[in-house]
Formats: structure tokens, sequence, C-alpha cells
């Protein structure tokens, strides 16, 4: 195939793979039996590629503002026009194929960023390596591209994977990278290996399927044979058309694996921060917990976009789904937490130590019932009450960087387990510490990593103590995860902002930890920050008066909710003693 992988083909793959993986999508989540039998390969395959896709589309077609839409031709070492997808010459031009290189790496992000299960997150680590094996060939000179970008692709894909398994999409690959280096056609290989998945691995042979993973890579290998052929028509792995999605009829599901010890959670987060180094200690600690974990990127850009520390994405199965967030706390700050129950078998068979379950009697079975306590952060005297109202045990903020303070509020409650909400980045290696001290006394711990304490607040307006542990540590976690927090405050001395440069006196408004806004009136800036926390959308909005508010700002904010965005509730509270004269949370 000695065609150019230029923004044109890049493009026209997106689409083509976009309705192979489509055509595919039930075939894939019926013949789902490995590593875990929950049915949703091909959904989860699809809605990751439908976001590279969108931003591959929109990064090839140079839409600026739009998701995925690069402008980045001033990246050193890649030739181009900014923002055009295109170079100066015809195809195959070396501009043409650095701007295929940079519509790769919009699709790798955007995959990285909505990486939906194990499949979805191993997809986006394949196409970050197809875009570092283009830019490679790119930089070699002329000659073939199709070989080096199959061979890294397979190569991070391989990375990703802490125990990788053969019979799978990894031996797929490997075998499309192989075939193009040896100059065989890689479609006809990674098809003759999809084939043969049924025979390497037990699961697959008990359920006489092939791999449903591996079934993607090849719809998506075809889809690219297409694009780079020059054909418009939306193909499938064996080179039928592709119907539309309504037409897709229902596959006959294969009979499943014997039940086993299988974890009950899946978890995945992005993870800011953290070098590789602390991602390789996190490797470890996951891996001692679960199974198929899958950790790539490691790129420079936050999740926001900006460039800062380096992100990753985090997926792994496990029966102790706090123990994995804290495990990404010690290595960096994990965001856009995603916690699911794994249909293995029944939930409330779940225990971290895999010993629960129905039958499960005496004093775990009794922690459960009545004897869980939840202690928080708080930063002022009026939350501290509210809390207490919800059950918890509230330890002050000025408090709580007291070394043991966090343990000792955890000790007086007496209780057999412990829910710990930090509500502050600042506390969320305490809060770690004394949930590991914990554990050591034989208590059932976990962190629920709240960056806030309207996240605390939403995270114990879902505690049910009457529920098993880790149904309740995850229903918290989850709606904690779905807050977005805001702050508003005055700047007490002339300083430089990620929203230029404030003065003493200055109200400033915060989005999720970020100074977002500058301005003279507490009230202005208040709602322009609720209104950059609901322009995605929201249900419910928060408000935490501080002590020093002015009078009728709660009265003001309900009002421009009101006005300005329709059906969404507002809530006040009085905070009382706390540094922001505005806390805010929109759920």
């Amino acid at each position: 195939m000695p065609y150019p992988l230029d923004p044109v083909t890049v493009r026209r793959w997106c689409s083509l793979g976009r309705a192979a993986l489509r055509a595919e999508c039930a075939r894939m989540d019926a013949i789902n039996v490995f590593p875990v039998a929950d049915g949703d390969t091909g959904t989860n395959l699809c809605l990751t590629f439908e976001a590279a896709a969108e931003a591959g589309e929109a990064a090839g077609s140079g839409r600026a503002g739009e998701p995925g839409a690069t402008g980045e031709a001033g990246e050193p070492g890649e030739p181009g026009e900014a923002g055009t997808g295109e170079g100066s010459g015809g195809p195959g031009d070396a501009g043409d194929e650095a701007a295929g290189v940079r519509v790769l790496r919009a699709m790798a992000r955007a995959a990285l960023l909505e990486a939906r299960g194990n499949s979805g997150t191993i997809l986006a680590e394949y196409l970050r390596g197809m875009a570092e094996g283009l830019a490679e060939a790119v930089a070699a000179g002329p000659g073939d591209r199709l070989a080096p970008v199959l061979r890294r692709a397979a190569q991070a894909a391989y990375a990703a994977v802490a125990r990788p398994v053969e019979g799978t999409v990894l031996t797929v690959a490997t075998a499309a990278a192989d075939a193009a280096e040896a100059g065989r056609d890689p479609l006809a290989a990674a098809r003759a290996a999809l084939d043969a998945t049924t025979g390497r691995l037990s699961a697959l042979s008990r359920a006489g399927v092939v791999d449903a993973g591996a079934l993607g890579l090849v719809a998506l290998l075809s889809a690219l044979d297409a694009a780079l052929a020059g054909e418009a028509g939306p193909t499938a792995p064996g080179g039928r058309a592709a119907p539309e999605p309504a037409a897709c009829a229902a596959v006959p599901r294969p009979a499943a694996p014997p039940p086993g010890p299988e974890p009950c959670f899946e978890v995945m987060y992005l993870l800011e921060g953290a070098d590789a180094a602390a991602v390789d200690v996190l490797r470890d600690a996951l891996d001692a917990l679960g199974d198929s974990l899958v950790i790539g990127g490691g790129d420079g850009r936050s999740v926001d976009g900006g460039d800062g520390a380096a992100l990753w994405s985090v997926h792994v199965h496990v029966h102790d789904a706090g123990a994995a967030v804290e495990a990404g706390l010690a290595a960096g700050r994990p965001r856009r937490i995603r916690i699911a129950y794994l249909p293995v078998r029944p939930a409330a068979d779940c225990a971290p130590d895999g010993t629960g379950g129905p039958g499960e009697t005496g004093a775990a079975q009794t922690a459960g019932q009545g004897t869980r306590a939840v202690v928080a952060v708080v930063p002022g005297d009026g939350l501290a009450g509210l809390c207490r109202e919800a059950g918890a045990h509230v330890v002050p903020a000025h408090e709580a960087g007291r070394a043991g303070a966090l343990l000792e509020a955890a000790d007086a409650s007496g209780a057999a387990e412990v829910v710990l909400l930090p509500n502050g980045t600042e506390f969320q290696a305490a809060a770690a510490r004394a949930a590991e001290a914990a554990r050591s006394r034989g208590v059932r711990a976990a962190v629920i990593p709240t960056r806030a304490a309207v996240q605390g607040l939403a995270a114990l307006a879902v505690h049910a103590p009457e529920r098993r542990f880790d149904e309740d540590v995850v229903a918290m976690t989850s709606a904690a995860g779905a807050t977005r927090y805001g702050e508003v405050t005055v700047a007490a001395r002339e300083s430089w902002t990620t929203a230029g440069v404030c003065q003493a006196g200055d109200v400033l408004g915060l989005v999720d930890g970020d100074i977002a806004v500058i301005g003279r009136g507490v009230g202005d800036v208040a709602a322009e920050v609720l209104d950059r926390m609901l322009a995605g959308g929201g249900e419910l909005v928060t408000l935490v008066l501080g002590e020093g508010a002015p009078a009728g700002l709660a009265g003001a904010l309900r009002s421009h909710v009101r006005a300005r965005h329709l059906a969404v509730d507002t809530v006040v509270y009085e905070g009382q003693r706390q540094d922001a004269l505005l806390l805010l949370g929109v759920e």
C-alpha cells in the first residue's frame, strides 16, 4: 500500500472506521467473553473511536475551536501549514504527511480522554502508536509508511497492557505489523490471526467465538485499507458493505465461561501530574490489586488541553475500587473517575477480599449494616454542622494538616468501616496515610478523592450505610466525580494567575481549582463562574456562603440561574467562618 497517510486519507479512515465498527458493534458485544464477559467491547470501541474520529475530522479540516482542532503547525520538527491539515505540496508531500501526524495525534488524545473500558484504552494507545510511527517515518524521509505505523501501534498497545495475553487484539496487531514489514498484505494477516484467536484462549474456545477486541481491530484495518485505496464506501471486515447502525441485527450471545473469583469493579480515571517513575509504581500497585490493567498516555497536556504535566489513562478490574483510586492519589491527581460493576456475578457477592456473598456472616456483615463512619474535612462552622447532620465525623480544615488528625477521628468513631472525604487536594495525602494506618488496625477504609467541600456534600448526599461497603464507596465516588466546583475569593496581593495579573483586593473566580475570572464585583464574578461551570450542563447548583459574602448574593445568584439556565435547581447553605466568600458546586 504505497499511499500516503495525509489528512485527507486519515479523515477518510475516520468515516470508514466509524461505519465499520458500527456494523460489527452488536456482534462484538455478543461474543465478548474475554477478559470479562460483560458484553460491552463493541460499544466501548465504537464510542472511543467516535470521539477519535470527531477530533480527527475537525483537526484534518482545520475547524478552529472545535474538539480536536489542533492549530499546532508550529510544533518542533513538524512542517505544514497552521490549522489547515495540509502541506504545500501534492499528495505524498512531507508537509501533508506531517499534517497527517497532527491529525492522528488529535485522534489519539481524544481517544485517551474518552476511552471506554479495556478495549477503548488499548485503542487509544494503538492510535498514539500510529501517530508516533508516522512521525518517525516522515522524519526518516521517503519510504514505506504503513509498516512503521502498524509496528509502533502494536508496540504501544502491548506496552500499555500490564499482562499481555496472546489470542487477543494484541496478537492481531502484531500479525498485521509483521506482514507489512515482510511485504505481505497486513489485512489478510490480521484476518487470519483473528480466525486463530478461538483456539488460543480457553474462554474463546468454550464459547466458540473469536476475540471481540480483535474483531474490532480487523474492522478498523479493513477501513484503513479502503481509505488508503481511496474508496469512499464504508466496508466491514469481510469486505462487504457496512449497514447503518439501525440495520445491525442482534447476535445470539454464546455461553459465558464458568463463573470464578473475578474482580467486581471496573475502575477508570485520568491521571495528571505523574511522571513515568510514579506510573511504574502505580502499575505495580494496581497489578497486585486486580487484573485487566491498562495504562496509556503520558503526553504533556492537562485534561483541559493546556500544556502541563503528563496525562495518563488508567483502567483496571479490582475487588477494592477505593484502593485503586487511592493508588492513583499516591501517583498524581485522578480526574474523571468512573467506577462500574462488572456483571460477571451479582454485585452483592463482591468484597475487597473476594470472600463476600449472600452467606457472609459475623463481624463483616455487622460492619456493613451499622458500624460505618464517614470522616470529612470541612472549612467552616456552617458546613461542619451540615456534615454532622448528615452523619459525618468532622475534622476542621485548620486541623486536618496535623499528622494523625484524620486517623484520630476515624479511631474516635469506633467504626469497623471508614470512608474519608479530604475535601481538598492538600489533604488527600494525609487521608491516604490515615486510611492505610486504619487498615493496619483491621478497619476497612477508603478515600474518596474529593477536591472541594461541595464534592464532599455531594458524596454525603448519596451515602447509605445500609448498603455494602463497596457499593457505598462507588455511589459516593460517582456523585463527587460528577460535581464541578468553584470558588469566589479576594486576592491578598498582586500576583500572576492563569487568568492574568491580579491586584490586591481583586475578586477572583476559580473553576476546578484554577483562577478563571478576575473582577471587582463579587456578584458579577460569581455569576460568570456559574455560567462557565454550567456551560457543559448541570441539574443542581450548590452555593455555600462565607461569613464575608455580601447581603443578597444568594438571591441574586438564584435569579441568575433561573433566568439563564432552565431546569437547574439552586440550594444555599451558610458556611459561616470559611476562607472563601463563596463556594460553588454544579452536579
